[in-house]
């Protein structure tokens, strides 16, 4: 259900391989999404996470049929689901590296959610992104996407997507600022991966701590928490011997050979 491979060293792709149904979550599918988030934080390798989807979808939602089964429990029971289901996204935003998500078609309900919980974002014109919970008698509301959508496009942009259901297209996206580039269907992964690679070329610890300062900063109470916040890690970057190399690598006119050290 999820295909897990390496395109380049310390590149990992994740991809949800349900095509025959718009790669629609399950919670089978969602455990084992989690299970690979969780092998990616734990490799001293990785340094980049592409999401993608296979076929024609990025992720078309939860699968309303195994929603359905749900009809009969009790609200407790059905509250414990959710939660569980909102932490696989969650994983994705508190993944210590970035996380690229390489859109084509739907990526519509849960699979809006999942790819605004990227740091960055791909897709192609024909990528429909929408906020459909609302259509479907539900909250507009689901999975993180009242904190992530808003962060990335605004308020504004935000409550009116979330609050109307309506589906735009990768151009769109583009001029709200949810999408990062656009690029025609073939250059999809290769465009990713070119970006992927681009982040993977710095310094690993320099990388994992300027994630983490921007998650941290959106939501920081002050100016003076964030500074705070970003000289400590300045600090602790420049005593790395990664950042030793940089430097040399810099006097010497080559490239740095980072060992995340």
């Amino acid at each position: 259900m999820v295909r897990v491979d390496e395109p380049e060293p310390g590149i990992i792709r994740l991809t949800l391989n349900r095509p025959d149904r718009l790669n629609a979550l399950t919670p089978a599918l969602l455990d084992r999404f989690t299970e690979a988030l969780g092998t990616a934080a734990r490799s001293e390798s990785a340094r980049v996470v592409i999401l993608s989807g296979a076929g024609r979808a990025f992720c078309s939602g939860f699968d309303l049929g195994e929603i359905a089964e749900t009809g009969t429990q009790g609200l407790p029971e059905l509250l414990t689901h959710q939660e569980g289901w909102a932490r696989a996204v969650e994983r994705v935003v508190e993944l210590p590296i970035p996380v690229i998500a390489a859109v084509q078609g739907p990526a519509v309900g849960a699979g809006l959610s999942l790819a605004m919980a990227a740091d960055l974002r791909v897709a192609t014109p024909s990528a429909r992104f929408g906020a459909a919970f609302v259509r479907i008698g539900l909250s507009g509301a689901d999975l993180g996407l009242s904190w992530s959508l808003p962060r990335v496009i605004g308020m504004g942009a935000a409550a009116e997507l979330m609050l109307t259901g309506r589906g735009i297209d990768g151009h769109e996206a583009v001029r709200l600022g949810m999408v990062n580039k656009l690029c025609e269907g073939a250059e999809l992964a290769p465009t990713a991966l070119a970006l992927a690679r681009e982040i993977a070329a710095n310094s690993p610890f320099g990388v994992r701590l300027t994630k983490q300062a921007l998650r941290s900063g959106v939501d920081a109470p002050s100016l003076r928490a964030a500074v705070d916040n970003e000289n400590r890690n300045q600090i602790l970057a420049s005593r790395t011997a990664d950042m030793a190399e940089a430097l040399r690598a810099r006097e010497q006119r080559r490239e740095p050979v980072y060992e995340n050290r």
